[in-house]
């Protein structure tokens, strides 16, 4: 049974656990059980959290800084407060973590007896967000996708209790997808970061220049790229598919609404300014879209099962 939760979040903890709304697919669904919706709630806490550090888009006001230990002269520098943040994780594990967020998920983490190398995946994807700017092949790509997506799904088939090395594998392939979904929405918003997740060499063979992915609209050979890399996210999510089917009750639902969200969240880039312009903005799934994938997931999950 999972241990009651304790832990008030404060302000700024709201503020990340809030920005749930905001992604592709549901992360706690109102079907799931109260403790796993309690579990999951806590995961996405610390995920987004240590993706909000990476990204410096923390609340105002530096309280996660001081939660963390970190001097206020300090508390703009990413890579500082990234090591204040792993060691706060590891607290979480052989003492009293202080973040409210890691203070929430310490009951899940000994209910489940979760490890820490999930979670310090996370971490370390951020840290190399700090440095790499730049991916010159798919592969490349991927390798950061095991860290900064896998690992969440490896969590969830954690608190579920059903990770096995076969769906372990179709999980990895689904958070790869959803990842590379992502990086294709906010093409625009991460090149204001001064970061490109399309691979170089990907780039290179579509006549794509960074100049090309600061237009305001995008061009033929942006156009056929985004579609490019979107067929590769599609092939993965098609090859994550039959986890949906290995699993039953709601859990099937959880893991459909996750699939579901990253096929209508390709169908909208697909659809964006007449066909793959992820550069006027960030197209985002429509509940129609997602409605509609979720029972073609579940209708193939049933006769492949």
């Amino acid at each position: 049974m999972t241990p009651a939760r304790q832990v008030r979040p404060d302000a700024s903890s709201r503020a990340t656990l809030d920005k749930a709304a905001d992604e592709n697919f549901p992360v706690a669904p109102f079907f799931l059980p109260r403790a796993w919706r309690d579990d999951l709630m806590a995961v996405y806490g610390y995920a987004r959290l240590v993706d909000d550090i990476g990204d410096g888009d923390l609340a105002p006001g530096g309280a996660d800084a001081r939660h963390l230990g970190v001097a206020p002269e300090q508390a703009e520098d990413r890579l500082v407060l990234l090591d204040a943040f792993e060691a706060d994780l590891l607290r979480v594990f052989d003492g009293t973590p202080r973040h409210p967020l890691l203070r929430a998920l310490q009951p899940t983490v000994r209910s489940r007896a979760l490890t820490p190398e999930p979670f310090l995946g996370l971490i370390e994807a951020n840290r190399q967000d700090q440095v790499v700017r730049r991916y010159e092949t798919y592969d490349d790509l991927v390798a950061y996708c095991e860290l900064s997506a896998n690992p969440v799904g490896r969590l969830v088939l954690g608190i579920t209790g059903t990770a096995t090395p076969e769906r372990i594998r179709r999980s990895d392939a689904v958070c790869t997808a959803l990842q590379i979904v992502e990086h294709l929405q906010d093409v625009a918003e991460d090149l204001g970061r001064d970061r490109i997740y399309l691979p170089a060499e990907d780039m290179k063979r579509f006549h794509v220049t960074e100049d090309d992915l600061a237009l305001p609209t995008a061009n033929a050979s942006v156009r056929a790229l985004i579609a490019f890399e979107a067929a590769r996210a599609r092939d993965l999510l098609d090859d994550g598919i039959p986890l949906v089917g290995s699993v039953h009750g709601r859990l099937r639902l959880l893991l459909t609404g996750f699939t579901a969200g990253g096929r209508a969240a390709l169908d909208a880039v697909a659809a964006a300014g007449g066909g793959f312009d992820v550069l006027a903005g960030s197209p985002r799934p429509t509940k129609p879209s997602l409605m509609r994938e979720a029972g073609s997931i579940l209708l193939r999950a049933r006769r492949e099962g």
